[in-house]
């Protein structure tokens, strides 16, 4: 079977429902999540040592999530039933937050990308997340979407900043602070 057919020689691609032009909105939303699914694999690749069996199932678990959320920013008609990201899955992420920040030491100051390597790809993850959710949004304000598809990808940026914390404390690096920072988180 090949995998080239030659239909997108012009600058055109299908999504569901039709064809749009490459450089659509809808297809930079997708193709943004596309590219986030590609570094949480990534990502997955780094976590061999048995200390992150555990998010390593639950990054298996969001690289589908991740098909279907660029699944439904795809369709250029679907009906509200069809939509495969619902809010469970972002009340679900919610709860795994809560369990890897109660592992992270406490926040006082902005922390630099960086640490272990696990750590910054995890960044990257989290960037290009917070990317696919401003091209969602972009996306909503001309079109008709899931809206759950952008608090997903909102809460999704906010595992990933956790998990990249996390990842360093597991690996005993510490967190970059930003030097510059005075002390702006306060905690009880």
């Amino acid at each position: 079977m090949a995998i080239y057919t030659r239909t997108g020689d012009k600058g055109e691609t299908s999504v569901i429902g039709g064809r749009v032009g490459k450089d659509d909105v809808r297809v930079e939303a997708y193709g943004t999540i596309d590219e986030l699914n590609c570094f949480v694999g990534q990502a997955r690749s780094l976590m061999e040592d048995e200390r992150f069996a555990d998010v390593r199932e639950q990054l298996l678990e969001i690289q589908h999530e991740l098909f279907d959320c660029g699944s439904d920013l795809a369709f250029v008609k679907l009906s509200e039933n069809k939509y495969k990201v619902k809010s469970e899955m972002a009340v679900r992420l919610e709860g795994w937050i809560d369990v890897l920040q109660a592992e992270n030491p406490v926040l006082e100051r902005f922390i630099l990308p960086g640490g272990s390597q696990l750590s910054s790809v995890l960044h990257v993850c989290r960037t290009v997340c917070r990317r696919a959710e401003r091209r969602a949004v972009t996306l909503g304000r001309s079109a008709d979407i899931n809206p759950e598809a952008v608090i997903y990808l909102n809460r999704l940026s906010d595992y990933f900043f956790a998990l990249a914390r996390v990842a360093n404390t597991r690996l005993e690096v510490a967190d970059v602070e930003y030097v510059r920072s005075k002390k702006v988180f306060r905690n009880k």
